[in-house]
Parts: structure tokens; C-alpha cells; sequence
């Protein structure tokens, strides 16, 4: 089961579509595997994660067969750690 945030929507709302294709594929590999090598657990939040894809980062974490993806944003950008912790 998949659940995204509203700002998360929001934000795949506004990518062009090549990207969009590039950050829903990383979800959905996600939704199969929540814990691959390439992703991190927050440093001083172990219950949430990140995955990169391209310019991207997403912040999500599991619970219960759900993956929950809070916050989408650029990857050299730390907007996306000030909108996640809101």
C-alpha cells in the first residue's frame, strides 16, 4: 500500500514528465523493497528514511505493509529536510 502526503502529490504535481516517470519508478521500487542499499536512515529520526533518484529526494518510512512517503525535493537542496520536519 502506498501513502502520500499531500505536499508529496503537490510536488510530483509540478515535475516535468521524464522526472515525474524517474520519481514514481524509485516509489514503486520502494513499495517492493523499503530498504535497498542505497537508501538512509535520518540521522536523529531513525523511523524515517531517504532515497535518491536523479536531482531527487524522497522521505518516507514503513509501517504495517504501508510505505508513507512524506516529502519530495531536490537533493542539493536542504529545503526538503525544513518542509519534512513541519
Amino acid at each position: 500500500m502506498l501513502d502520500l502526503t499531500r505536499e508529496a502529490k503537490r510536488f510530483l504535481d509540478t515535475l516535468p514528465p521524464k522526472q515525474f516517470r524517474q520519481v514514481v519508478g524509485k516509489i514503486i521500487s520502494l513499495m517492493e523493497d523499503p530498504m535497498p542499499q542505497d537508501s538512509i536512515q535520518l540521522k536523529g529520526n531513525h523511523r524515517y528514511r531517504r532515497a535518491d533518484i536523479g536531482e531527487y529526494r524522497i522521505i518516507y518510512n514503513t509501517e504495517d505493509n504501508c510505505l508513507k512517503v512524506y516529502c519530495i525535493g531536490k537533493r542539493n537542496d536542504s529545503e526538503v529536510y525544513k518542509r519534512f520536519s513541519k
